[in-house]
């Protein structure tokens, strides 16, 4: 069989923190079992929050007291990699069938990591990805990954394999994981803009793959009791936007906005090989005599303790 339901699930962080939005991420479950998906993709950041507007008290220098703090709450809030946290993911899997690939804040020692996490309905986690480079003034709060975590993930979707956010504007990132040979590509993202909607189909069309991008949808400032430096009061801090996109560019499902919800479609995998017939950018497309990629998967820990 090669069809098979993938979805892109739209919700916002709760402000009651990482346990309220981990009770909306599993009061989904019937949404989830009734759609038949074999696949839900979740937005960045979902658990453990995207703190748009948040400077942490950082000024070119020196640090202040209070942003030293609310670092501190934002660092309570991330989730351990396992933990209670992704056990709960793992059951949600296991219950409706599906595979879920879900935005995290990852809590590693003393650092912060901006990772989808990948879960599968037999083996629950599976694997991870640490966002490669975080973008401007997230790289006050998240580290960098590494090559050791560009996973792609067997499902009953097809093989599962994407990057966060601003790294789908890193063509090499994206060049590689076509050479691992991605089927459905998973893109959780707190990119609002209507650009974002064009890179999520140039990308669907340049791989050749399906995609599916969920992003937060979060209200405006003033309903939540938030001032916002720079912010229109009134404006949402995320309108959304989820989609899913087949391999030649064309949206069959979304976007939605300024709401919560599942968008979903079927796809066929069968329209890979017809999507590919003219473009296989890591095939018959490629010049290897002329352009080569090294990727460095190794891990790269800060100390290496042999014996």
């Amino acid at each position: 069989m090669t069809q098979a339901v993938i979805a892109a699930l739209q919700l916002g962080s709760s402000p009651a923190g990482t346990g309220a939005t981990l009770q909306k991420i599993l009061a989904q479950e019937e949404a989830i079992r009734a759609r038949g998906a074999a696949l839900v993709v979740m937005p960045e950041a979902l658990l453990g929050g995207y703190p748009k507007g948040e400077d942490f008290g950082a000024r070119l220098g020196f640090r202040l007291p209070e942003g030293r703090e609310s670092f501190r709450r934002y660092f309570d809030g991330a989730v351990d990699v396992p933990g209670p946290e992704t056990e709960a993911l793992a059951g949600l899997a296991q219950r409706t069938g599906a595979s879920l690939v879900v935005g995290v804040i990852e809590r590693a020692g003393s650092t912060l990591y901006c990772t989808a996490l990948y879960f599968d309905p037999e083996s629950g986690l599976v694997a991870k990805h640490r966002k490669l480079m975080p973008t401007a003034v997230e790289r006050l709060v998240w580290g960098l990954g590494d090559g050791s975590t560009l996973p792609v993930v067997p499902s009953r979707a097809g093989l599962l394999g994407g990057a966060v956010c601003w790294e789908n504007y890193m063509p090499l990132l994206r060049y590689a994981m076509y050479a691992k040979g991605v089927q459905v590509w998973c893109a959780p993202t707190v990119d609002c803009r209507e650009a974002w909607q064009v890179t999520m189909r140039h990308i669907a069309n340049e791989g050749r793959c399906f995609l599916a991008s969920a992003v937060q949808v979060q209200p405006s400032p003033k309903a939540l009791g938030l001032e916002v430096p720079g912010w229109d009061p009134d404006t949402p801090l995320m309108r959304g936007g989820s989609l899913i996109v087949d391999p030649m560019g064309d949206v069959l499902a979304g976007p939605l906005y300024h709401e919560e919800g599942l968008v979903s479609a079927t796809i066929d995998l069968d329209d890979l090989a017809r999507a590919r017939f003219d473009l296989d950018v890591v095939g018959h497309y490629a010049r290897p005599d002329v352009f080569a990629l090294h990727v460095d998967e190794r891990p790269k820990p800060a100390v290496a303790f042999e014996r």
